[in-house]
């Protein structure tokens, strides 16, 4: 209880304090790359307040200037502060709508990211028309392919939803699969709400190259990145038990 209190208040705080900047930035498309700057500083010195260890293994390192679909794991809600923190690259996140209705981080969401809301029937073609528009502008995008947080016992993940693999192909453009090793032990997605302190630890894999797919490959596509990160995963459970 006394590290969650630790965490949080350091998570609101540094928050608070840099969001007059951010709020800046927000205001103009030409300065959105440095308020997503401001996310990546707020991420790292969460971390480093709440004295939790950052290792990441770099089995590529993605060109900054690069366009990328990163898909990662998804088992805690500590893995969307911790991509900020894996990743150099100016994307734009996917994520449920609701995220909108947190005051401050709401604002920036709304103004940086993709919504996407599950109420209205519609939404899912709209975030993926404007999430084939982001990387046609030369900006990646990160998504969950799982669709969201899943309460089957990691680490084993749920089957992949098609969105990142269809924008992939359509903009021929490189997936780059991360597995999060440890972000359900650090903050599990149960209630009561608990930092647990571990070393956060991610692996950013090569990429999977789209160019010249089509999308009657989305199959073989989504089948290649579930597997890159199960492995990992998989690999992690056996060395635990």
């Amino acid at each position: 209880m006394l590290y969650t209190i630790w965490c949080a208040l350091w998570f609101v705080i540094l928050y608070i304090v840099l969001f007059p900047v951010q709020f800046v930035f927000l205001q103009r498309a030409s300065w959105k790359p440095l308020a997503h700057k401001v996310n990546r500083i707020w991420g790292k010195l969460f971390f480093i307040c709440a004295g939790m260890p950052v290792r990441i293994e770099y089995r590529f390192r993605p060109d900054p200037t690069g366009v990328y679909v990163f898909c990662a794991n998804h088992f805690s809600y500590l893995d969307i502060a911790a991509m900020g923190v894996v990743v150099d690259n100016y994307y734009a996140f996917i994520g449920k709508s609701e995220v909108k209705h947190i005051p401050l981080l709401g604002y920036m969401f709304a103004k940086l990211h993709v919504q996407v809301d599950r109420s209205q029937p519609n939404s899912r073609a709209y975030s993926l028309t404007k999430s084939i528009r982001t990387l046609a502008s030369g900006r990646s995008i990160m998504i969950f392919p799982e669709g969201g947080i899943h309460t089957k016992e990691p680490p084993q993940m749920m089957p992949f939803k098609d969105g990142a693999f269809t924008m992939a192909i359509q903009q021929q453009v490189p997936i780059v699969p991360v597995t999060f090793l440890d972000n359900y032990r650090i903050l599990p997605d149960k209630s009561p709400v608990r930092f647990h302190w571990h070393p956060l630890r991610a692996v950013v894999h090569p990429p999977i190259e789209t160019a010249g797919m089509t999308q009657a490959s989305l199959e073989t596509l989504k089948h290649e990145t579930y597997k890159v990160i199960d492995n990992e995963l998989m690999g992690e459970k056996k060395l635990i038990f």
